[in-house]
C-alpha cells in the first residue's frame, strides 16, 4: 500500500515540495497528490508587472510536473479535518475528499484588507492573479491626469508604485508610508530609493497611517486627504482561513506553528510551509511571509518526510536571509543585502546592475518550480513502513 502525500496549494512551496517529494521518494512506495485551483502556476512576485500590462510566461502545471510522479488534483480546498486526516475539495466534478498519511499544507495567504473601512469595497491588490487582473483593467481605463494611490510602504507597495509610475508616466501616483520611506533600508538603500521615487514623480507620504478609503482617494489619521481613482492595498498579508478551523495549533494570525523541519507541534503527520506557517529562523526570530523563506522552508519539509518516510536521519538546515530583492520599474532595483536574521547592513546594490540581479532572482524561483526534479540526486529512497511508525511514536512522546 502506497503511502498517500497530499499537498495543498501550488505556489512557489507547494509545488517546490511536491516537486521535491518526487525526487526523493520512490514512485512506487508514495502517491503524491497536489492540489490547486488553478492550472498554472502563478508568479506572485510579478504580479505588479501583470498589473501594469505586462504579459507574463504561462507555466502549465501538466507540463512542469509531467513524468514526476506527482499527480495534479485542480480543485478548491474547502476544508481539513486532520483527526480523520482527510482534505475536503471541490473541484470540476464537484464535491470531494481526500485521505492522506502525510499532509503538506502550502495554502498561502492573501492580501489584508484589515479593519480600515472601505477597503474591501474600493481598494484593489496585487496578492493575487485575480486581484491584479482586475486592477489591470482599472489602470487601463484611466485617463492622463488622473491619481493613483498605493497604500503600504513595504517591499510590495515599493514594487506595485514604481511599476506604475514607470509603465504610466502620464498618472498621478502617490505611495502612504506608514513610516518614513524605506525606513528598514541602509542609509544608501534609502538614499537610492528616494532618488527613484523623485525621478519617477511619485508622491511620498510618510507617517500616513490610512483611516479610510473612498471611491476617491484615502484619509490618514492625521486628517491627510490623498486622491485616488484607484487604490492599490498593500500593507501585508491575511493567512488562509482554512487551518484556524482544524484543531491544528495556530497563531493568532491563523499560521500553523512547526518545529524546525516544518511538521506541525500538534499533529506529526502534518507539515506546513510558506506563508501558512509560524517557523523561527536566526536569533529567535520568526520568518518573515515571503518567498525567500517558503522555498527553503519546503525543501527543509520534503527532506524530513522523505527522511522519516525512509528511517534515516533527518536534516536540519538552518533557513537565513541574505538580502532584500526590490525592483523598482523595469530599469532599476535595490538589493538590500542583511544579516541571518534579516536586518539590513550598509552594503547595498542600486541601479540596473540591482534590476537584473533582480530578474535573475526572478526567473530562478520560476525556472526551480517549472524544474521540479532538477539538481536533486536521482536515486530515490524506499519507504521503510514500520520503522517509520516506530520512529513516529518516538518523536510524538518525546
Amino acid at each position: 500500500m502506497q503511502h498517500r502525500i497530499v499537498v495543498l496549494g501550488a505556489g512557489y512551496t507547494g509545488a517546490t515540495a511536491a516537486g521535491r517529494l518526487a525526487k526523493r521518494l520512490h514512485r512506487e512506495d508514495v502517491a503524491i497528490t497536489l492540489v490547486n485551483p488553478e492550472p498554472d502556476f502563478v508568479e506572485r512576485v510579478r504580479m505588479h508587472q501583470f498589473a501594469t500590462g505586462q504579459d507574463l510566461k504561462p507555466r502549465p502545471f501538466s507540463e512542469m510536473f509531467a513524468g514526476t510522479g506527482v499527480e495534479l488534483r485542480p480543485a478548491q480546498v474547502t476544508a481539513v479535518d486532520v483527526d480523520r486526516r482527510t482534505v475536503s475539495v471541490t473541484g470540476a466534478d464537484g464535491p470531494a475528499e481526500l485521505a492522506y498519511d502525510t499532509l503538506v499544507y502550502a495554502l498561502g495567504s492573501g492580501w489584508n484588507g484589515g479593519a480600515v473601512p472601505g477597503t474591501a469595497e474600493h481598494a484593489d491588490e496585487v496578492a493575487s492573479r485575480p486581484g491584479a487582473r482586475r486592477l489591470r483593467d482599472r489602470l487601463a481605463a484611466l485617463e492622463a491626469g488622473m491619481p493613483v494611490a498605493v497604500v503600504g510602504g513595504g517591499l510590495t507597495g515599493l514594487e506595485a508604485a514604481t511599476e506604475i509610475a514607470e509603465a504610466r508616466p502620464d498618472l498621478n501616483v502617490s505611495l502612504a508610508a506608514h513610516g518614513s520611506l524605506g525606513d528598514w533600508l541602509s542609509e544608501k538603500g534609502r538614499t537610492h530609493l528616494r532618488k527613484v521615487t523623485d525621478r519617477l514623480g511619485i508622491e511620498v507620504h510618510e507617517h500616513a497611517a490610512v483611516t479610510a478609503v473612498t471611491a476617491d482617494g484615502v484619509t490618514t489619521a492625521d486628517g491627510r486627504t490623498v486622491p485616488a481613482a484607484v487604490t492599490v492595498w498593500t500593507t501585508g498579508f491575511a493567512v488562509h482561513p482554512i487551518a484556524r478551523a482544524t484543531t491544528l495549533e495556530v497563531t493568532e494570525r491563523g499560521q500553523i506553528v512547526v518545529d524546525t523541519t516544518m511538521r506541525s507541534v500538534s499533529h506529526p503527520d502534518v507539515y506546513a510551509v510558506g506563508d501558512a506557517a509560524m517557523a523561527i529562523g536566526p536569533h529567535g526570530k520568526p520568518l518573515r511571509m515571503s518567498c525567500a523563506s517558503g522555498v527553503p522552508m519546503a525543501w527543509q519539509a520534503a527532506d524530513a518526510i522523505a527522511a522519516r518516510l525512509a528511517g534515516t536521519k533527518v536534516p536540519h538546515v538552518s533557513i537565513r536571509y541574505f538580502q532584500q530583492c526590490i525592483s523598482l520599474g523595469r530599469k532599476e532595483g535595490l538589493i538590500q543585502f542583511v544579516t541571518a536574521d534579516d536586518r539590513a547592513v550598509d552594503r547595498a546594490l542600486t541601479g540596473r546592475v540591482a534590476a537584473l540581479y533582480k530578474e535573475l532572482i526572478c526567473k530562478g524561483a520560476a525556472w526551480g518550480v517549472a524544474n521540479p526534479t532538477a539538481g536533486l540526486p536521482s536515486r530515490r529512497r524506499r519507504v521503510v513502513r514500520q520503522q517509520t511508525q516506530d520512529r513516529t511514536r518516538a518523536e510524538v512522546t518525546a
